[in-house]
């Protein structure tokens, strides 16, 4: 299980990048509150990703179970926040 976490981050990590760089092209033409929530949802991939690395190598049950429920609530509000973004 822990490789296909692992894959899934590095894969996310990539679609991230490559997101950057074609919004910071159309980041000039987008109000305050769009960059705020574009800011946002950037530190939400981001504690999402770490979320990952550090479920990737727990090995307490108890402690997984935590992250795993972080992780769903992060992917939560990510998807919360990509849709005020469109």
């Amino acid at each position: 299980m822990a490789r296909g976490w692992e894959s899934k981050a590095v894969a996310d990590q990539i679609e991230e990048s490559e997101q950057r760089v074609s919004n910071r092209a159309s980041e000039v033409d987008l109000s305050p509150e769009a960059r705020l929530h574009r800011q946002q949802l950037e530190s939400l991939k981001l504690s999402r990703s770490r979320t990952l690395a550090q479920l990737d190598r727990a090995a307490s049950p108890a402690y997984r179970g935590m992250l795993e429920r972080a992780l769903r609530k992060l992917e939560q509000e990510i998807e919360e926040v990509t849709r005020l973004l469109q």
